[in-house]
């Protein structure tokens, strides 16, 4: 929101942030001079690099791409827990399937019965292991 002091450098730095967190933003100026209003809103464009959408009385939007974020990749990570949820047959038949979440580690998988079962260790080599 623009206020009656106008357009100042710390709203200009407040709308940077807005736009390089969503892209699209709505700003609401207090202003009642029209001509005042369409001069801001260029002015905004041109020095924050947006493109002006819409200008519907006190209301201005504008747009610009959000910038691409890094992502770290780690060689050393391994895949975090998933919690997947699994239907069972109830142990009194005739009742409704029960659903049950169940908690699966990096190490482990769910079988087709829906139980978990660990990751099986490597096999290491006869011949390697007795060389050592």
């Amino acid at each position: 929101m623009i206020g009656s002091d106008g357009l100042t450098a710390p709203v200009k730095k407040e709308i940077d942030a807005a736009l390089n967190a969503h892209g699209l933003i709505k700003v609401r100026v207090q202003s009642d001079d029209r001509p005042g209003r369409e001069e801001i809103f260029q002015s905004l464009a041109n020095d924050l690099n947006a493109a002006p959408i819409q200008h519907i009385g006190k209301l201005l939007v504008l747009w610009r791409p959000l910038p691409e974020k890094e992502k770290k990749a780690s060689l050393d990570r391994m895949p975090g827990p998933r919690d997947i949820k699994v239907l069972k047959n109830s142990s009194r038949y005739g009742q409704r399937p029960e659903v049950k979440t169940l908690r699966v580690l990096g190490n482990q998988r769910l079988t087709p019965g829906g139980t978990v079962k660990r990751a099986k260790p490597k096999q290491r080599s006869i011949k390697k292991s007795s060389q050592d």
